[in-house]
C-alpha cells in the first residue's frame, strides 16, 4: 500500500498525499516517523523500497534515492531495495543480481545502510556484493527454499570453519564422504 502511494503510476490523488513526490512521500514518511516514535533507537527499523517500477512513468531509481534520503532523516537505520510489484505488465529484466545495482546507487548517494536482493543465489555472488560495497548485507529467499541450510553450505564454500550441533556433525566433511557427492566445492 504505501509503495502505491509513491508509485506515479499508481498514485493519481491530487490531494496532499498526490502528485508531487513530496505528497507522494507523505504517507510511507508519516507511517515511518509514527514507527519510529515507538520503536527505541536500541532496535534497528528498515524499509524495503523500490527502485524501479519497469513502467514508463513508474518510479524511478532518483525517486528511491529521495525517498531514502528522507527515510533517512526521520531516523530510519537501513533500506532493502527491491523492484517492480506495481504494474502486472512490466517487463523485468531477470538476472542474476538483478535489483542489486538499486541498492548501489542508494547507497552510493545516501550512505545509509543498504540491502540488496534480487536472484541472489549462490555465495560467491552474495560475497562479491558486499566485497564490492554494492551493499551492506544482502537477503535471499528462494535459495533457503531451495536449501534449507544455505548457510552452512555457503561457509563451507568459503572455507569458513563449521561447527555443527552434535546431532548434525554427522554430515561433515570430514566424517561423511557422501558430502563431497551432495556438496560439490
Amino acid at each position: 500500500l504505501l509503495h502505491e502511494f509513491l508509485s506515479p503510476v499508481s498514485n493519481r490523488r491530487n490531494d496532499n498525499y498526490g502528485g508531487s513526490a513530496e505528497n507522494r512521500m507523505r504517507l510511507p514518511l508519516e507511517v515511518m516517523q509514527a514507527v519510529r516514535g515507538v520503536v527505541p533507537r536500541t532496535i534497528a527499523l528498515g524499509a524495503r523500497i523500490t527502485g524501479s517500477d519497469w513502467a514508463d512513468g513508474g518510479l524511478t531509481i532518483d525517486d528511491a534515492v529521495a525517498f531514502a534520503k528522507a527515510l533517512q532523516k526521520i531516523g530510519t537505520d537501513y533500506v532493502c531495495v527491491s523492484s517492480g510489484g506495481n504494474v502486472a505488465t512490466a517487463k523485468i529484466p531477470l538476472a542474476p543480481g538483478y535489483q542489486v545495482p538499486f541498492a548501489a546507487k542508494v547507497k552510493a548517494a545516501t550512505g545509509i545502510a543498504t540491502r540488496a536482493v534480487g536472484l541472489i543465489a549462490t555465495p560467491e555472488q552474495a560475497e562479491a556484493i558486499i566485497a564490492e560495497g554494492q551493499a551492506d548485507f544482502v537477503a535471499l529467499a528462494r535459495a533457503f527454499l531451495d536449501d534449507a541450510r544455505w548457510v552452512w553450505h555457503a561457509a563451507e564454500r568459503l572455507g569458513a570453519e563449521i561447527s555443527y550441533p552434535p546431532q548434525y556433525a554427522r554430515v561433515s566433511r570430514a566424517i561423511w564422504p557422501g558430502a563431497a557427492l551432495v556438496r560439490p566445492s
